[in-house]
């Protein structure tokens, strides 16, 4: 069984986590709850501006979702797509230890 091949939506995924700002915002959501962007923005040295650009590309990933209240938007990370991301990365990961495996016995039978 081979490793699913890399899409478009895994692109932007990686896109998305591949920032320090957007994987401490994932992990602030992911820990804290729902929060406006104004929230998540209060313990970090960037703009509530640059925090909605990049709460934007979390969602535009597919990783975070929003919803009103009243006149605030509030994001919330979408478990069930961190889930379904976290399975697929975990194959990939599995694919790699055999090929590994592979290669190391092969490394192994050539000594010999």
């Amino acid at each position: 069984m081979s490793a699913p091949m890399v899409g478009a939506a895994d692109a932007v995924l990686f896109a998305a986590l591949g920032d320090q700002t957007r994987l401490g915002l994932l992990a602030a959501l992911g820990t804290g709850g729902a929060a406006t962007a104004t929230r998540l923005a209060d313990p970090l040295p960037v703009t509530r501006q640059a925090v909605s650009r990049h709460l934007r590309v979390l969602e535009d990933a597919g990783l975070v979702v929003t919803s009103k209240a009243g006149r605030d938007v509030l994001y919330e990370v979408d478990v069930d797509v961190l889930r379904e991301r976290a399975d697929w990365l975990a194959s990939v990961s599995r694919a790699w230890d055999r090929r590994l495996e592979d290669l190391r016995q092969r490394a192994e039978r050539r000594d010999r």
